[in-house]
């Protein structure tokens, strides 16, 4: 291994190896304290040290960095207090997520670094983001991501690529080649020669180095950084390495050839600059010793004061508390005049005033721009802000609600247009275990709203007309609104961009040309989880959102004799159960209606809430009215069958009979 040490005094090299042998001495202790069952898992960056330390120390203090399992060095070399990453680790509340996640799961704001989750594909996407807001804010940084070889195989990767090239985003994408994923090798991982050589496909610089030179790392990756800090673009630099250990301690490495394993402890990074250093008379064989000894007698108390910090006592209240930052709505003074719009242009306006609020808010989304979306929700907004703030997107949902992510983590605002509903699939991971996750974990919000125009009725068939809220009113973190009218459209949508927690707003397609009605003209909010009592009545309630609310109206109005009364939920994540429960209470009998398929459908969770809690006052059973359990549809005739609508008056007739 060449050392090339260029114009790097003495004193600097010393820095570097210290550096460098700082977390092999923590992940040696680590190592000893998992065989004493102090500690429950370790992943092992032994023999990586060199990739996130030289890397580390390339990078601007107040620049991202977001690493992975093994790169330890990043933090160490962040000067991330060893204590708290020991709390972490063994799951004490001075821990960066108090308990709730493990290893490097988290992010600390304070040292400009974020973590991974164990979904590993995602994190590039959101280094796009982040990269995007700097580029944005017209600030000279670069991003830095890691990935492992196997995370080149998730989509995401590939995803996260393709956008950073398109937008000549400031990011270093680099890739730990340490030979296995897990125990997969790389043979079985990818079919091209080198990693390096994809960069050329999406038409970015890409490089290979070896991943145990910490010099070579440092120099490389500081040449880069400098130079899209001054001409964004991004680049793939692949550095060569092996892990030494298991994938984690548990797994052991009996599946690597032991001639594989010798060749590569020959080529331990920290060994080879202690060995360089001394060659060069910068050091002598004796400090290595002594600097393991001080770094020992430095973590030795800690260690132990660490652990014998008492147990984490569970508290309810507090746990649900920190699922959700908490939000509050601008305290405005109502416009008094409206104007009598129709559903679609409720939500433009929403966005358009939303825009004009914040200049921080990026709207993104496929065909959002000039073309307006396929809807025109967003047509003419790229000519009043631009296109840096209405972004036409490449095709790939996951790796833009990652991008949205990234931008929430750096102090913007996004929404995403999802074209259909049904195509946010493709972003689910991003949506269920990044966006909804990330403030229970560690305490950040996620400002991103993501657009979902939903529903059938315009004979759009299986993957354009689902109701697919019910995917995500079960996952925690995430808030979820579903207008019925035009005033509440504009409403939810500027309150939930004033959340500062992800929000999947849904807007019924049906709806968008074929429903008007007044709305304020200037800003106006609807209080997310605050249902709205269409219409008082005394004999029934019926709880519905969406397209349903009209179909109930719809029956209402065939039936003047029936005294209904009618609410639109409006939010369904959180739900206003104090409204519901209160009407049912009064009535004694309630339908509930939704587009949604029968099973599994939102109407469940609500029907099940009600019998716990009515079920002394109701004189019926409490009845659901839901589409089919099929696909939606195309034919018109089928998939007017499908809808609930059409099992209403049976449903309602069975309700008002009992």
């Amino acid at each position: 291994m060449i050392f090339d040490r260029r114009n790097l005094d003495d004193n600097a090299l010393i820095n570097i190896y210290r550096k460098l042998l700082f977390p092999r001495v923590i992940e040696e202790k680590m190592l000893v304290l998992l065989r004493q069952g102090r500690i429950g898992k370790w992943f092992s960056g032994i023999g990586q040290e060199a990739i996130a330390v030289g890397a580390a120390m390339a990078m601007q203090t107040d620049e991202y960095i977001l690493p992975m399992h093994r790169n330890l060095g990043v933090f160490t070399t962040r000067n991330v207090p060893f204590e708290r990453l020991l709390a972490q680790w063994i799951g004490k509340a001075s821990g960066f997520t108090k308990g709730r996640d493990r290893s490097f799961h988290f992010g600390a704001q304070e040292h400009k670094i974020l973590g991974m989750i164990s979904h590993l594909g995602p994190q590039p996407t959101l280094a796009n983001g982040i990269a995007l807001a700097d580029v944005l804010n017209r600030e000279a940084k670069a991003t830095l991501v890691f990935v492992g070889e196997g995370t080149t195989s998730e989509g995401d990767f590939h995803e996260a690529l393709n956008i950073a090239s398109v937008w000549n985003l400031p990011v270093i994408f680099l890739v730990e080649n340490n030979g296995y994923a897990l125990s997969t090798p790389v043979a079985q991982q990818y079919n091209c020669k080198n990693l390096v050589d994809r960069a050329l496909g999406y038409g970015i610089e890409g490089r290979q180095i070896d991943g145990n030179n910490v010099l070579d790392i440092y120099y490389t990756i500081s040449e880069i950084a400098s130079n899209i800090r001054k001409r964004p673009r991004p680049a793939l630099v692949e550095c060569m390495t092996f892990r030494m250990r298991g994938h984690e301690e548990a797994s052991g490495t009996k599946y690597v050839p032991q001639q594989l394993l010798s060749e590569w402890q020959d080529k331990d990074p920290v060994q080879a600059f202690e060995d360089y250093l001394v060659g060069q008379e910068v050091m002598r064989r004796t400090w290595g010793p002594y600097l393991r000894n001080e770094f020992n007698s430095r973590l030795e108390p800690l260690i132990e004061k660490t652990l014998a910090e008492p147990n984490i006592r569970p508290n309810v209240f507090t746990e649900l508390r920190d699922v959700y930052r908490e939000a509050a709505l601008p305290q405005i003074t109502p416009n008094k005049n409206k104007t009598v719009i129709r559903y679609i242009d409720a939500i433009t306006a929403g966005l358009r005033q939303g825009m004009q609020k914040h200049d921080n808010l990026i709207l993104m989304g496929q065909d959002i721009a000039e073309y307006g979306g396929v809807f025109k929700v967003t047509e003419g907004l790229v000519y009043e802000f631009g296109k840096t703030r209405v972004r036409n997107t490449p095709l790939c949902e996951s790796g833009v609600i990652g991008a949205a992510m990234g931008l929430g983590l750096n102090g913007y605002k996004a929404v995403v247009e999802m074209q259909f509903a049904d195509f946010a699939s493709s972003g689910f991971t991003q949506i269920v275990n990044h966006l909804a996750k990330t403030h229970y974990r560690w305490g950040q919000n996620v400002d991103v709203v993501i657009r979902m125009p939903t529903g059938a009725g315009t004979s759009g068939g299986p993957f354009h007309s689902q109701s697919n809220e019910a995917w995500f009113v079960k996952t925690p973190g995430l808030k979820v609104v579903y207008p019925a009218f035009p005033d509440d459209a504009k409403g939810l949508l500027m309150a939930a961009i004033e959340d500062p927690n992800p929000v999947m707003y849904f807007e019924h397609k049906f709806l968008y040309r074929n429903l008007t009605g007044e709305v304020p003209d200037g800003e106006t909010y609807v209080e997310i989880g605050k249902a709205r009592i269409v219409k008082e009545g005394t004999d029934a309630t019926i709880v519905a959102y969406g397209y349903a609310v009209h179909w109930a109206l719809e029956y209402m109005a065939k039936h003047p004799d029936q005294s209904i009364e009618l609410i639109d939920l409006r939010s369904l994540q959180p739900w206003d159960r104090n409204t519901v429960i209160a009407s049912v209470k009064k009535t004694g009998r309630a339908l509930v209606l939704h587009e949604d398929t029968y099973t599994g459908g939102f109407g469940a969770e609500l029907a099940a809430t009600i019998a716990e809690a009515c079920f002394g006052v109701l004189d019926a059973p409490v009845m659901r009215c839901a589409s089919l359990d099929t696909p939606v549809p195309m034919d018109k005739g089928l998939e007017n069958q499908f809808l609930a609508k059409s099992r209403l008056e049976k449903a309602m007739g069975q309700l008002m009979g009992y």
